[in-house]
């Protein structure tokens, strides 16, 4: 049996659907979370062997680590994770049904960011799938819409295997 870990997260710009690519391994809140957390996080993992969480806490610097780098070697350093699901795919079976859907490369560097790269990480230790889809406000896209968007992004995702 597989088993996916599916999440949702709300794009206030956003005019129809996003299917993430992928997440970046860090955490530089432009404001709190709902819990008042701004976190100002650099590394947070490494694929293979454990980075420090690196924070900035009232202009207190405890540790600083500058990685200026492309993407590919992100991804081989583990800053960059991507689902091991077809995202094109499902976007065009999804377009197929009528859905306004595109897929993404930028889960942004909000919470959105940082729940879909911490998923993709323990998906990826523990032979599962992980996804992450940006919807956009219910004034936009009516939660009706959205509901049924999801129960067919779950038979796309059923058909996959």
């Amino acid at each position: 049996m597989l088993f996916y870990q599916l999440h949702l997260g709300v794009n206030s710009g956003a005019t129809r659907f996003a299917i993430e690519n992928q997440a970046v391994n860090e955490a530089t809140f432009r404001c709190p979370d709902e819990m008042g957390w701004k976190p100002q996080v650099i590394c947070a993992f490494f694929s293979h062997f454990p980075c420090p969480l690196l924070f900035v806490f009232s202009g207190q610097i405890l540790k600083e680590v500058k990685v200026e780098t492309d993407r590919s070697l992100m991804f081989l350093l583990g800053l960059l994770l991507q689902t091991s699901l077809p995202v094109n795919e499902i976007v065009k079976s999804l377009s197929k049904m009528g859905y306004d859907v595109m897929p993404s490369d930028d889960a942004g560097r909000f919470v959105c960011n940082f729940v879909y790269y911490h998923s993709l990480r323990f998906a990826e230790h523990n032979r599962i799938k992980s996804l992450f889809v940006h919807v956009p406000l219910f004034s936009t896209i009516d939660e009706e819409t959205q509901m049924e968007f999801v129960a067919s992004l779950l038979k796309v995702l059923a058909s996959l295997h």
